[in-house]
Formats: C-alpha cells, sequence, structure tokens
C-alpha cells in the first residue's frame, strides 16, 4: 500500500529537545528533524493535476477489461474481470479505452496583480514563491466531483494569482501581515484532499489570491517519550508523520481514507476522523496544543498540560476552522507505542439490519477494535467484484465457500453483507477481543469469513477514490458523502436515504445507478455512515449539476432523519446552505464575531461554514479579471 519511501533527513542529533513549560510550541530550529516527504515541493511531479494519487497509480482499460497500474498498492499490475463485468452489468456499458484523458491547459488565466505585495514579497522576505500556471492550477481545488470535472473541462476561470512556500512558524507570520496589510486573499493549503469544497478558490474574488502551501513546514520540532507527546509543524503528510515515528516505536494512529496525501493541518482544519479512531480518538482526542496564525495575532494555549479548565477551549475554536480565521503552524499530539499484533478479520451476516445490531451491541459494550466496518449488500457485491482474476484452484475453492454460506448458511447473496475487522495491541489483548468480537456477531447470524477479506477490505479504502476519476472517464459521476446519527435513526437513515436517491434518479429519468452505504465508526450514542452514489451520465447536457441536485435531496433526507451535516468532511462551501439552521442563528453570529475579530479585513474569505454574500460586481469575463484593482473593496463576510 505505502509508497517507496526515502528514510527521515535529519539537521539534528537522535536526541530530540523537550519542551519546557511556558516556552512557545517550536524550540530551536536546529534542534529539530526536518521530514524528506514522498510529496514534491513541485506536486505535480509526483501527482496527478487533473484527479486523484499518484501519477503512475490509475485505473484503465485493456482489450475491453478494466485493469489498475500502479506498485504502491496491492491491486498494482492486476486485471479485474469481474469488476468489468459489474461496471457492464451495473451501468450497461463498455470500457472505452480510446477515451482521451484530460490535457493541461495551453493558458492559464492571468493573474490579478497587486504590485505593493509582490514587491514587498520580494524585498523583505526569503519566502519562496512562484507565479507559474501549473503551480497556480494544481492548488485551485479540491477534490470534490465538481472540482475534478471542472479541471477536466478547463471550467476555473480563476485560479489563485501566486503560491508561497513557507518554512516555519515566523515566515507565516510574515506572510499573513503582508497580505493583512495589503488586502490580499490567503488560502492555506495542505494536501488538497478537501471533498467539501473547503479549499476551492473562490471565483468571485477579486484581490489578489496568495494560495499559502504548507508542504515546507513538515518538521518534527521535539519528541517527548515521558508525557507520549509530540511536535509537528503542521504540513507534513500523514504517512510521512507516520512513518518518522515508526522509527522511533510511536505512532499517532490517526489513519483517515487521505492518509497517504493529507496533512496535519488539514486534520485540524476540518475535525478530521480516521479508521483506527476506535483506539487512538479522533483528532479533537489526539490534540494537545494548536498554534495558529491570524491578522490580529497569534492564538495559542500555553499550558500542555492534559486537560484545562480556563474559559472556553480555543483548540476547539481552531479545530474545524476550515482556513477562514488562519493558518494553522504547529500542533502537539499524543502519541501512543507501535502494538506489538496486527491483526484482520472479517464477519459476514445475512442482512445489514442484522450487522447494525452487531454493530450497535459492540459500541453498548465497548469492546471495538481499532477498525469495524459494516457494507451494505450493494458494497459488499462491488468488493467482491473488484478482487484480481484467480487461479482455477482459487476460483474452486470461492465456489465451495458460496456454498457453504448459500446452501449451509441459508443466506440470501442478494442480501449478505459483511463487515471488515482490525485487531491492534499486545497477543493476549488482540486474542479476547476476537474471541469476544465473534461471539457477539454469532447472536446475530453472523460468522467469520477471513483474516484476508478484512485486510482487503481495509486496504481497498486506499484504491477506491481512483475509482472515481476512472468513472469520470468513462461517463459515469460518482461520489461519496457521510453522515453521523443515533443509533436508533441508523438502519432507518440508511433506508431513508438510499430510497430517497432512488426516488430522485427515477424522477429524471436516470436508468443506471448505484447508491450504497457502510457504516464505518461506531460512538456510545450513534455511528458514523459513509454513502456512495454514482450514474451513468453519457447522455446528460450538466451531470455535475444533476449530480449535486439529488446529493442536495440526500442531504435534506438525512436531516430529517436526525443525522448530523457532516460528521469528518466539514462543511466547506458544498454544505454551507446548511451551516446556520445546523448550529442556530445565535452560533452562526458567533462564529462571525470570531472571524471579524481574528480577521478583520476578510483575507481568509475562502467562503466556508457561513457563505459569502455576493457582491453587486463581479468579474464576468478574463478580460475583468486582468483590470481587476489591485485593492478593490473589502469583500464581505
Amino acid at each position: 500500500m505505502a509508497a517507496k519511501r526515502n528514510s527521515a533527513a535529519t539537521d539534528a542529533p537522535e536526541t530530540l529537545p523537550v519542551p519546557t513549560e511556558g516556552t512557545a510550541l517550536a524550540l530551536d530550529p536546529r534542534l529539530s528533524k526536518r521530514v524528506e516527504s514522498v510529496i514534491p515541493k513541485k506536486r505535480h511531479e509526483a501527482l496527478k493535476w487533473f484527479g486523484w494519487g499518484y501519477n503512475d497509480s490509475q485505473f484503465y482499460g485493456q482489450d475491453g477489461i478494466i485493469c489498475f497500474r500502479g506498485e504502491k498498492y496491492p491491486l498494482g499490475g492486476c486485471e479485474l474481470p469481474s469488476f468489468t463485468k459489474w461496471v457492464e452489468d451495473k451501468f450497461e456499458m463498455k470500457v472505452d479505452q480510446t477515451k482521451p484523458f484530460p490535457q493541461l491547459p495551453k493558458s492559464y488565466p492571468r493573474p490579478v496583480d497587486n504590485a505593493p505585495f509582490l514587491r514587498e514579497l520580494k524585498g523583505s522576505t526569503k519566502v519562496d514563491f512562484s507565479l507559474e500556471g501549473i503551480d497556480r492550477l494544481v492548488r485551485c481545488h479540491g477534490q470534490t466531483l465538481n472540482d475534478i470535472y471542472s479541471l477536466w473541462h478547463h471550467k476555473f476561470r480563476r485560479i489563485p494569482d501566486v503560491v508561497v512556500w513557507p518554512r516555519c512558524h515566523d515566515e507565516v507570520v510574515q506572510l499573513v501581515r503582508l497580505a493583512h496589510k495589503h488586502n490580499v486573499m490567503l488560502l492555506p493549503y495542505g494536501g488538497g484532499t478537501s471533498v467539501s469544497g473547503a479549499i476551492t478558490c473562490p471565483q468571485n474574488e477579486r484581490r489578489m489570491i496568495c494560495v499559502l502551501d504548507t508542504s515546507q513546514m513538515n518538521r518534527l520540532l521535539w519528541l517527548n517519550k515521558d508525557n507520549l507527546t509530540v511536535c509537528f509543524e503542521s504540513g507534513i503528510v500523514g504517512q510521512d508523520l507516520e512513518r518518522v515515528l515508526r522509527e522511533k516505536g510511536l505512532t499517532v494512529g490517526h489513519e483517515p481514507d487521505s492518509y497517504e496525501f493529507s496533512t496535519l493541518g488539514g486534520w485540524v482544519a476540518t475535525r478530521a476522523s480516521g479508521m483506527k479512531k476506535n483506539v487512538y480518538g479522533n483528532i479533537e482526542d489526539l490534540v494537545v496544543r494548536v498554534r495558529m496564525v491570524t491578522p490580529s495575532g497569534t492564538l495559542e494555549r500555553e499550558c500542555s498540560a492534559p486537560r484545562v479548565s480556563c474559559g472556553p477551549d480555543f483548540n476547539h475554536m481552531i479545530l474545524g476552522s476550515e482556513g477562514t480565521l488562519g493558518v494553522i503552524t504547529e500542533v502537539v499530539l499524543k502519541v501512543r507505542p507501535l502494538p506489538s499484533v496486527r491483526r484482520y478479520g472479517s464477519l459476514a451476516f445475512p442482512n445489514f439490519e442484522q450487522g447494525v445490531l452487531f454493530m450497535r451491541e459492540v459500541a453498548r459494550r465497548r469492546c471495538q477494535p481499532a477498525s469495524v466496518r459494516l457494507m451494505d449488500n450493494e458494497q459488499f457485491m462491488f468488493g467482491q467484484a473488484l478482487k484480481p482474476e484467480k487461479s482455477w484452484w482459487s476460483s474452486f475453492v470461492d465456489g465451495l465457500k458460496q456454498r457453504y454460506v448459500t446452501a449451509w448458511k441459508g443466506i440470501d447473496l442478494n442480501e449478505i453483507c459483511a463487515a471488515t475487522l482490525l485487531f491492534e495491541g499486545v497477543e493476549k489483548e488482540v486474542q479476547r477481543q476476537e474471541a469476544l468480537i465473534y461471539e457477539i456477531a454469532a447472536k446475530f447470524k453472523g460468522f467469520p469469513a477471513g483474516g484476508q477479506n478484512g485486510e482487503r477490505g481495509y486496504v481497498l479504502t486506499f484504491v477506491i477514490a481512483y475509482i472515481r476519476d476512472f468513472a469520470l472517464w468513462q461517463g459515469i459521476v460518482a461520489e461519496s458523502f457521510e453522515t453521523s446519527v443515533p443509533w436508533d435513526r441508523c438502519s432507518l437513515l440508511c433506508r431513508s436515504v438510499k430510497q430517497k436517491v432512488v426516488s430522485e434518479c427515477q424522477k429524471r429519468s436516470i436508468t443506471f445507478y448505484t447508491i450504497s452505504c457502510r457504516v464505518t465508526q461506531t460512538y456510545d450514542a450513534g455511528a458514523c455512515i459513509y454513502f456512495y452514489f454514482g450514474f451513468r451520465c453519457l447522455d446528460v447536457a450538466n451531470p455535475v449539476e444533476l449530480f449535486e441536485a439529488i446529493e442536495h435531496s440526500a442531504r435534506d433526507e438525512i436531516l430529517s432523519c436526525g443525522g448530523s451535516l457532516s460528521h469528518h468532511h466539514g462543511v466547506g462551501k458544498v454544505r454551507s446552505h446548511w451551516y446556520r439552521s445546523a448550529v442556530t442563528d445565535t452560533g452562526s453570529a458567533l462564529y462571525s464575531a470570531t472571524k471579524k475579530h481574528l480577521d478583520p479585513k476578510n483575507i481568509f474569505a475562502l467562503g466556508n461554514l457561513l457563505p459569502e454574500e455576493k457582491e453587486d460586481a463581479q468579474p464576468k469575463t478574463e478580460g475583468a479579471l486582468l483590470s481587476a484593482s489591485t485593492t478593490p473593496p473589502k469583500a464581505k463576510l
């Protein structure tokens, strides 16, 4: 699964400094450890400019069969005839390998010029910057369907005007002061994996837009093994962070689906959740202290004690702020010793309802393994289809297993669902957990389905994102959306949302589509639910608009069933329509007041959470953009 990685380079001795009370988060930079990242400064040299993931990893068609290339993943080099048949049956279409992949535009929107800002950037700072079109284009978007579709069809009329790469907290302070002084919009950019539109370049912004890329801020600043705490700069990528800690026998344990590419700062800014949150916690459970630079000054808590009671916790003001209040520069996290045992498992249930009851009982008894995720029948069959072509003997064994399930267990393959399991800890603890989980499963007619299936299901998570781009290439629009919901409404919400999507598709004469769900995280009071939805759009004029209209209806259904606006993707621009009602007018007014105090000129004008009010006059054409004033009217909150 992991990329080929270089070992971490170091500018310091192996023994890192230990923080003392009353100091800033960062100590002497000469004593820190800089990490050589798997992602270069020029992102497009390793990552796709037009979609998800590495340049050398993708689904493609060959002789009418869907294949996958990419040595970083177990599916690399595999032909997928079962997946090909699944696509043909579900969408009634053959793989067209002659379709061209998108090409870089021949020209880029010319940047809005703010000469005083650029002059001072060049003269009084040592910050690297770029005005190159490709550097600006790859940082104008996140990973929503709308973002990728707009890239493929060259629909972005506004992209950032300059990219800067600060190397430390102090350089961020310089940049924020400079942008505030010259009324330049700042767009904090980490891994670029947002699926909420949070980092999508505001298309109506008239000021110069400066992307502040945090990738060069990826040092391990200090490690305290006695306290099991560590301080990293915010730009470090998830897989780099874990690699460095594993070399020291430690882990943070935060593993979101985007772990390969997302950054620590992005996790904090979106209140992220990982697949192993049952053992290690969500990001808000892992964070001890955060440092964020705002136009009004640096916001941070001085004390690193495990818990404090001194008024509202300002960490939680930063968590989930989605780049609208400032730039997160440094984060102190809890770490844990690496588990000595890591083991996978899986379970099969006769239907989804029995699986949900199992998940509820596991949560009630607080005996969750590191990860337990329940797939409905549609996702289960989809996962089975993604298995590579097998030998005659393997196919024969699979046939026997299927006979066992259908004939002897009496399970309908059109109803069966599965759960993947990951256990981490010491051997005796893992054995105890396994015995208890399988005992609970049996009460709900579940039975073990093997560790290999569990590992495949877990690792497959990192490959699924590549399917969205392949589908778009073939004429299918697809994307995921998520929520959290109380236990007593979990099954109802799953049924209702799927029925709503089916109804909306029928209303719009969409014949070929798929809608499925999985329960991915469990809590005492409820669970997180992920939905996957896609439809064939070969004969649709505006497929993304149609998709978003159906998803909008699905979100209304989620809210009416008692679900949340988001569990971990955040609000961004995609869900800002519902934010005010989700937090009440009083709550949105409190957020606005905080925003105005910390960012009085609204230079962090991403338009996330509360949507920006539209101005009377907005640029309509590239010509209008080119003539934009260097000091336009202040954007409204």
